[in-house]
């Protein structure tokens, strides 16, 4: 048998295997997602992708007997190493067939590239930052992942251990079916909080898009400003996600909370567009487009993937469980049958704590690895 060969990815024939090689992974896997390769050809985009406007990325390939095995991208974010005041690098876009000395060749390869970059950790999975896909998936794979969430084949946690790397870090998705009820208790005290902080719910007004994306963006990036691993979004980074996800979004599901007439707290639910995904196998045409517009219409699924409220009024008022609370109420009033939270930190006692208030339970765990180089 042939040594693994890792390669940079410098020709578009390159990229397309990049991009293809997750259906070669994946191909008996009934739960795996494909992405569109529209998209998937955007976030690789140097020229396009604002995140390579203050930072970069390379991608690498794993070759054996002349065949795709591997991929891997290896990423220096200097937004976020500015941010924390940190030298660390990190690994995404992560796949390996179910063999060690792919996924330790693959691993290395990126740990080498940050570490002549002068970074002296590297973590992940994570592509690019916690702005965006993060973690790898090590319980919960029976079921399909929610948008913008990773799944990965059970194997891929003894490959990243055996490389060296230890827990950095766990994140919990959580799980709700809106016909089990929810506890009346957690609705009077939902709208008592509300009336008594003078707080006003909506929903985000499309006549006025990029105004409410301005709103959300500032409350956001200061409400966040202290979590685990968060890096400001720029503005062109924040445009851009609007731009894809004004696409999929619900305007009744998308909140932003008044308090005296003032902005204070935003709550960000999208319906789960990888329902019609998995419809299309990654190709819009020239059956593709059509079959997504049809399925996406019948999308019963949503998931909260953001809640932020402004540091000023983050005293312990139960705005953040109100806000959850309405976007329950809502979410049903909208048809939604089933909803996933995702993700909250392990060690956000508050937010956990109301998750299972809410009688939600932790039905996927991911892990954010590290290794000191």
């Amino acid at each position: 048998m042939k040594q693994v060969e890792v390669v940079p990815v410098t020709t578009a024939r390159e990229l397309r295997e990049f991009i293809r090689l997750p259906w070669k992974i994946y191909r008996n896997d009934p739960f795996w997602i494909p992405p569109l390769i529209l998209d998937m050809k955007k976030l690789l985009n140097r020229k396009a992708h604002p995140f390579f406007r203050h930072s970069s990325a390379d991608f690498f390939l794993a070759r054996r007997n002349g065949e795709w095995v591997g991929r891997i991208a290896a990423i220096v974010n200097y937004n976020h190493n500015h941010y924390h005041s940190e030298r660390t690098g990190f690994f995404g876009f992560f796949e390996s067939v179910d063999d060690r000395d792919v996924s330790s060749a693959l691993l290395e390869s990126a740990a080498q590239y940050l570490r002549s970059r002068g970074m002296n950790e590297i973590r992940g999975p994570m592509s690019y930052s916690t702005n965006e896909t993060v973690g790898l998936l090590i319980e919960g794979f029976d079921s399909s992942p929610c948008i913008m969430m990773g799944h990965n084949p059970a194997c891929y946690r003894d490959m990243i251990e055996n490389a060296g790397f230890v827990k950095c870090i766990d994140l919990y998705a959580w799980w709700l079916l809106p016909a089990n009820g929810l506890n009346p208790k957690i609705a009077r005290v939902g709208e008592r909080v509300l009336k008594r902080e003078n707080v006003r719910v909506r929903g985000i007004d499309m006549n006025h898009f990029w105004k409410e994306v301005d709103i959300i963006k500032n409350i956001y990036n200061d409400a966040w400003s202290a979590n685990w691993g968060f890096v400001p979004m720029t503005d062109d980074e924040f445009i851009h996600m609007a731009k894809e996800m004004k696409q999929v979004l619900d305007p009744r599901v998308v909140l932003i909370a008044e308090k005296n007439r003032e902005p204070v707290a935003f709550s960000l639910a999208l319906p789960d567009f990888n329902q019609a995904l998995r419809k299309v196998n990654g190709r819009l045409f020239p059956l593709g487009l059509p079959k997504l517009l049809y399925y996406s219409r019948r999308i019963r699924q949503v998931r909260v993937l953001a809640l932020g409220i402004v540091k000023k009024v983050q005293n312990g008022n139960g705005l953040g469980a109100a806000l959850y609370y309405e976007s329950f109420r809502r979410g049903v009033a909208a048809g939604y049958e089933s909803c996933e939270f995702s993700w909250t930190l392990e060690n956000n006692e508050l937010i956990n704590r109301s998750m299972e208030l809410f009688g939600a339970r932790i039905y996927k765990r991911y892990r954010i690895y590290r290794k000191d180089l």
